[in-house]
């Protein structure tokens, strides 16, 4: 769990983090450098959850050995599957990660919304829905490794 105080946006106590895998955690199906050591990391003190159609195939073979729920999406309508899934988890406890313009209901309805990216870029949707805004998941996930970014982010 992650509590952080944040003056001006409430208390955030969050208990899982929820994320896209395609063009947020991987880059052409392959995962990004750096992110497996920083989900075994979080995967500490949060419950990872991956929510992703899997456009390349990829995503059980890139996350074995990651402690992770990974869970692939199929038919129309992703954007309100993920947005459901974040609701029946307790949108106030979830820290929600995507790029993608499916990830945009998700990365609003969670109690933390961080938009990135990374190689595939952002959808304007995302991006606007996020109350973060970073640069990779290496970023993203560093804010959770470090709260105080957080709080330094998002006062006021």
């Amino acid at each position: 769990m992650i509590e952080i105080n944040i003056p001006g946006f409430r208390s955030v106590r969050l208990e899982y983090l929820v994320s896209d895998f395609t063009g947020t955690l991987s880059v052409d199906g392959k995962l990004v450098p750096g992110i497996k050591e920083k989900l075994d990391q979080i995967a500490k003190f949060l419950k990872l959850v991956i929510l992703t159609a899997d456009t390349f195939g990829t995503a059980n073979t890139e996350l074995e050995g990651v402690k992770c729920n990974i869970h692939i999406l199929k038919g129309k309508n992703l954007d309100i599957q993920k947005e459901e899934y974040v609701k029946n988890l307790g949108a106030e406890r979830v820290v929600a990660i995507g790029n993608g313009k499916n990830d945009s209901r998700m990365v609003k309805t969670a109690r933390l919304g961080i938009a990135i990216t990374e190689g595939e870029g952002c959808a304007v949707d995302t991006l606007v829905a996020a109350d973060i805004h970073v640069r990779s998941t290496v970023e993203a996930l560093e804010l959770l490794l470090n709260p105080k970014r957080c709080k330094a982010t998002l006062q006021f």
